[in-house]
């Protein structure tokens, strides 16, 4: 039996700092009418879909910081995209800066939300593993000051129920970390919703530069076959702000292998259609984690061996 569902990874090219939000929806709505016309189900949008990456800026103002952050998702700029959406019966996955009130404090995260066909949002996700600095580093030739301006995602990695599967989301680093997966495919995720603004050069570890691509693919890949799932992995990218961002946005089955990949480094749009029903063949063979994990074996290695993560 299948259970197929058409999912459109809708790649950005660069945002220029100067871009309004009403600019940057519109290109989204465009990618979302290419969708449409493809017969997709679900579009997957970036990492910081809707501005430039702004942590790559040093900034102390912080009404100029929270310029970039949505206080209500959907709000008057946004609201057209939801509309949009429940007018064509589709889903959509979109990552912001979200500024949010809880408990009488203002918490900043960077944030992605999952919305079913009806226009209703569905999950939101707030991102845990926080990459780069907070400290000012000007000796960079761009900084990446993700921890300067947002908080440790507090939402967990929960999945939902929607459009006919399980889907899960996370963000960029996130997928670096094979934890991420891990807890997502411990509750039978069948697809993992993933935005990413990678740049190209990395200051600490230059000699990385080159396997950018590789590494994005590799770690997507091993998550997605380790844990039975589809995942799809969707950039900005190219030359923003002086800053270049990898693409390769991709598609990715249960098997571990790329079904759909972005060509460009601007906006486009891959589609793939896909059976959740995939999953199954992993999940209920070769990672059976009821049948074959053995958690507690890890602890008492641990134990008897003495082994500590390094200080």
């Amino acid at each position: 039996m299948a259970r197929m569902i058409t999912v459109g990874a809708a790649q950005l090219g660069p945002i220029a700092r100067s871009e309004s939000r009403g600019q940057v929806v519109k290109r989204l709505l465009a990618l979302l009418g290419e969708a449409h016309g493809r017969g997709c189900d679900l579009v997957v949008f970036p990492e910081l879909a809707l501005t430039t990456f702004f942590p790559r800026w040093w900034m102390e103002d912080q009404a100029e910081i929270d310029a970039f952050f949505e206080r209500e998702m959907p709000g008057p700029e946004t609201r057209p995209l939801f509309d949009e959406a429940g007018r064509l019966g589709m889903g959509f996955c979109v990552g912001y800066a979200e500024l949010a009130i809880e408990e009488g404090l203002t918490r900043r995260y960077n944030t992605s939300i999952l919305v079913d066909k009806a226009g209703r949002l569905v999950g939101k996700y707030r991102k845990i593993h926080l990459p780069g600095h907070a400290e000012h580093e000007p000796w960079r030739a761009f900084q990446h000051l993700e921890k300067r301006y947002f908080e440790v995602g507090n939402l967990g990695w929960p999945v939902w129920r929607a459009l006919g599967g399980l889907f899960g989301m996370c963000i960029c680093n996130d997928r670096r970390w094979p934890e991420t997966y891990r807890v997502m495919g411990l509750q039978g995720v069948e697809m993992v919703l993933l935005g990413y603004n990678t740049p190209a050069h990395h200051p600490p570890a230059p000699e990385h530069d080159l396997l950018g691509p590789f590494h994005n693919h590799l770690v997507m890949q091993a998550g997605a076959y380790q844990n039975g799932t589809w995942v799809v992995g969707v950039a900005k990218c190219g030359r923003e702000e002086g800053c270049d961002l990898i693409g390769q946005s991709a598609i990715i089955a249960p098997s571990g292998e790329i079904v759909a990949m972005c060509a460009t480094l601007g906006d486009e749009l891959a589609t793939a259609r896909c059976d959740l029903d995939a999953t199954r063949s992993y999940k209920e063979t070769v990672f059976n984690f009821a049948k074959h994990r053995r958690p507690e074996h890890y602890r008492l290695i641990v134990e008897r061996t003495g082994a500590k993560p390094p200080a």
